[in-house]
């Protein structure tokens, strides 16, 4: 168990945390969520003891052993990948390391002798003769290949060593476990055994992402910090979203009488738990879900942009993107070849690839950033397609405009005044005088926020999105996946957040080196058809 008493944070007069008083306890999975900036890492570092609390105090049950997920890439570059797992294990690791110099030395004293014996005895309880099989099991697991285990760290690439470090922390079954970011580079296979791990663990974990799909499979609660206050909730993060948003609904509706109101939210209730009880979770962490009341259910402050991209300057025609034949070669290598496709009104296609930089010089091409390459595309008549690249920088650096006079630059509408302007960057959550802040000095989230600004404005009735959720708080990500959902045009698409592609997409298109794969179905249906999967493993096992 963790208590958390009266908890303050203060940098000068900025105050992060206030008064917050929090107890975790095991069996269960606390998901942190809250705005860029909002304190979300640090406060795990206050847990973890990386960082001083101002105020108040944060204690643990006795004897319990913690395990944080480093964040520090290089620390462990010289030792073998095994070694830097079991490391994971610090009580164990000392002891291997003290047990193992002991029967190093040439003179071995009978004082020696005994404190071999205590170091063995030690080491049986705790379960160390199985501690380099279940650190390679896990490796494994993690997608990390056995002839990688005895290199050293720094032999590895970086999505290698993020799997390592992983394994290292969940290593050894740890009482406490805390986690940030788990998924940031891991393929949704990695991911799904990550899920299912968490869901059947017993112990007390702490984790903050952006995942909202990784969130829903793990957390039996979130801890939403709002305004320098920290709250627990029960239930998972798509409940404390759909829950919050009703009890919203609920406060501005003075006419519906309170027992009504009460109805509905118990409806609610019995609908989630009972898709709850279809997960995956460990029972411990399905009785949490069972004991969900209506007194859990509480309006929230949240602010979310409003990203609607439903004003079309024009609605667009039958004849919507033709491609045929289209190559792209880069360096010698082929990226995608032999891609032909025609987009249907209504089609919302995500499109994949082995390689990010397969689907970046896609968009590319049909944005008409790059014209090296082979094949054609034509838009239909009607269309007006509008992008979101996965870098900005080319939008931003060595513009002196404020934010006013860059989105201006991007009407369709010549005559548009500063307050037409100023709406569009409203609905991005910039108001008053954060409106001429020059973009310059914009952090990665506002930049993007700017790029949203942008697309809503020029009216397009095509979208073209290259990993969108970059940058973004989960408030921002839920608001352009609703978005999303509601445009009415077509749309092409490619991110990382499984959620978003799952309840957006009703197409997929994989661009291989050797071909297409196309298919009317969802994202899950995708990543689970045995067909797919003999498709996939064909076409990239060719080599050009």
């Amino acid at each position: 168990m963790i208590n958390v008493s009266n908890l303050s944070l203060r940098f000068g007069k900025r105050v992060l945390f206030e008064d917050v008083n929090l107890k975790f306890t095991p069996g269960n999975c606390y998901g942190i969520i809250g705005a860029n900036g909002a304190g979300k890492s640090t406060f795990l570092k206050i847990i973890s003891g990386e960082v001083d609390q101002t105020t108040g105090s944060v204690s643990f049950t006795p004897g319990e052993r913690m395990s944080v997920l480093n964040q520090n890439h290089y620390q462990f570059d010289e030792f073998s990948v095994l070694e830097t797992v079991m490391m994971g294990n610090q009580e164990l690791y000392k002891v291997m390391k003290e047990k193992d110099a002991i029967y190093m030395k040439e003179d071995f004293s009978d004082a020696d002798g005994e404190r071999a014996g205590e170091l063995e005895s030690l080491f049986a309880e705790m379960d160390g003769w199985n501690a380099e099989s279940n650190a390679a099991t896990l490796l494994s697991n993690l997608g990390i290949k056995e002839d990688l285990h005895y290199k050293l760290v720094n032999e590895l690439d970086g999505n290698e060593k993020v799997r390592v470090l992983l394994a290292q922390a969940l290593f050894g079954n740890p009482d406490v476990l805390i986690l940030d970011e788990p998924t940031n580079d891991l393929d949704i296979n990695t991911i799904a055994w990550l899920e299912d791990f968490l869901a059947g663990y017993e112990a007390t974990v702490l984790v903050v992402s952006h995942d909202r799909h990784f969130l829903d499979h793990v957390c039996t609660h979130i801890v939403d910090i709002d305004f320098g206050k920290m709250t627990i909730y029960s239930g998972n993060y798509s409940f404390w979203y759909e829950s919050s948003q009703l009890a919203l609904k609920q406060r501005s509706d003075q006419n519906k009488k309170m027992e009504d109101k009460v109805k509905e939210l118990q409806e609610f209730i019995r609908r989630f738990s009972a898709n709850a009880s279809k997960s995956k979770q460990a029972t411990s962490r399905k009785k949490a879900l069972d004991k969900l009341n209506i007194e859990d259910i509480k309006p929230s402050n949240r602010k979310y942009p409003a990203i609607m991209f439903n004003q079309m300057d024009r609605e667009p025609g039958d004849q919507i993107l033709t491609v045929e034949n289209l190559r792209k070669e880069v360096n010698g290598e082929t990226y995608f070849k032999d891609i032909s496709f025609m987009i249907n009104k209504g089609d919302k296609i995500a499109v994949l690839s082995e390689n990010s930089l397969v689907t970046s010089a896609f968009y590319e091409i049909l944005a008409g950033r790059d014209s090296d390459y082979s094949g054609d595309f034509k838009w239909g008549i009607t269309i007006t397609p509008t992008d979101m690249p996965i870098e900005n920088a080319a939008y931003f650096d060595g513009v002196n405009d404020n934010l006013v006079e860059w989105l201006r630059n991007y009407t369709t509408k010549p005559d548009a005044d500063e307050q037409f302007i100023r709406g569009f960057l409203g609905k991005m959550l910039f108001s008053g005088e954060e409106v001429m802040k020059k973009v310059s000095v914009l952090s990665g989230g506002e930049k993007m926020r700017c790029m949203f600004s942008k697309m809503m404005l020029q009216g397009a009735n095509f979208l073209m999105f290259d990993e969108p959720t970059n940058h973004l708080d989960l408030e921002s990500i839920t608001a352009l996946n609703n978005g999303m959902q509601d445009f009415r045009g077509s749309m092409l698409f490619t991110s990382r957040d499984h959620e978003l592609t799952e309840t957006v997409a009703n197409r997929i298109i994989e661009l291989t080196p050797n071909g297409i794969i196309d298919k009317l179905m969802t994202y899950d249906e995708y990543i689970n058809s045995d067909v797919v999967k003999a498709q996939r493993e064909e076409l990239y096992a060719k080599k050009k």
